[in-house]
């Protein structure tokens, strides 16, 4: 009946179905979820698109994945400028020229450099060998201490000397006041939320909710020539080699009567005693507007507890560690075998990816097998 079964309608499956279909195939999408859009799924609650499966914050250099998702959704200009919490003092983020004039009082960038070198000496790093010491070669003791540490062993639940050193290389660390948290050409916010975004990706595709694939499998099986399965693969293979670790995300949803709660998207608690890393508030993703651009008089806040994830769990971001790589090899080996099934997304391949990069993966992927 159907060219292609997909499982899973998050932006990898919605990316390829668009393409099988635009290609004149005839395509299927499942998802055991009752909603579309995998984790981008945003709910509208008191006029908020509330991001139901953690903040998500769209930015690229990829010009053509820029592109591609502005065919289906118009993008706001929202910049993302976290805020760290340390027991009641605020720090910008990322490390910026306000951080390091906030911490040691210093005003010109060669002031800051100078005191992160100096840091950097007395801890005697060369090469650094795990993630604190990376971050300390980075940004010096005193911001490890206080912005990274506690946050870090937090949203990892494992001490940073446990954790490899090139989790953190990516962080962004400037001798200027800016405070554009990601360094991408494009950023913003779809307008009307990613479930409508999904939702015009998938016009006209049939999608099937509340079913779950690998209960039903043979009788979805026998539905179509080919399945894009987009699940963990551990699970597809019903963990016969081991199970895959994953860290997982709790959210604390509270609605609250009044317009303002902490006057930032995202503010992150750096402190180790703190349980929660960080607190979202939706409506400054778009500017304190709904939809019709009218001020919200209420908000919506979320707090996240990082937690080990467990069968039942939502899984959230791979544990890419050597073990865990090495038993993915191993899943892998077996899923290139497969005739009539292919693997893709975060949880097909067991890889942390930003949505543009997902996008970009599904587009190649649907270029290749179309």
């Amino acid at each position: 009946m159907y060219d292609y079964l997909i499982v899973g309608s998050g932006l990898f499956g919605a990316v390829f179905a668009r393409q099988a279909t635009d290609a004149g195939k005839k395509v299927l999408v499942i998802d055991k979820r009752p909603n579309i859009a995998g984790n981008v799924y945003t709910e509208k609650i008191e006029g908020i698109h509330v991001h139901k499966y953690g903040a998500h914050i769209f930015h690229t250099n990829m010009e053509h994945v820029w592109n591609y998702v502005n065919k289906f959704a118009t993008f706001n200009r929202f910049t993302n400028s976290p805020v760290a919490n340390y027991k009641g003092e605020l720090y910008s983020l990322p490390f910026n020229m306000y951080t390091f004039n906030k911490m040691w009082g210093v005003v010109t960038p060669e002031e800051a450099a100078a005191k992160i070198e100096e840091q950097k000496k007395e801890a005697g790093i060369t090469e650094p060998k795990n993630l604190e010491e990376q971050a300390i070669s980075l940004v010096g003791t005193d911001i490890y201490e206080k912005l990274i540490k506690g946050y870090t062993q937090k949203q990892w639940g494992r001490p940073c000397t446990e954790l490899p050193a090139f989790i953190i290389k990516r962080l962004p660390v400037r001798l200027t006041f800016d405070n554009n948290y990601f360094n991408a050409l494009y950023q913003g916010i779809p307008v009307g939320g990613y479930t409508k975004m999904v939702e015009n990706m998938l016009d006209g595709i049939e999608v099937r909710l509340n079913t779950d694939y690998l209960e039903n499998k043979a009788e979805l099986d026998a539905l179509a020539d080919k399945v894009i399965y987009t699940g963990p693969i551990d699970a597809y293979y019903d963990f016969k080699l081991g199970t895959l670790e994953y860290r997982s995300v709790r959210f604390e949803n509270e609605i609250l009567d009044k317009p303002n709660f902490q006057g930032n998207a995202a503010v992150n608690y750096t402190d180790a005693e703190t349980p929660w890393t960080r607190i979202i508030e939706h409506k400054w993703f778009e500017f304190g507007k709904d939809d019709e651009g009218n001020d919200i008089p209420k908000t919506i806040i979320s707090r996240e507890y990082s937690s080990e994830w467990k069968p039942g769990d939502e899984p959230y971001y791979p544990v890419n560690d050597e073990k865990n790589g090495k038993l993915y090899e191993q899943y892998k080996e077996l899923a290139d075998k497969e005739e009539k099934v292919r693997f893709g997304g975060r949880l097909g391949e067991y890889k942390y990816y930003d949505m543009d990069a997902v996008i970009d993966s599904a587009l190649k992927f649907a270029e290749k097998e179309l």
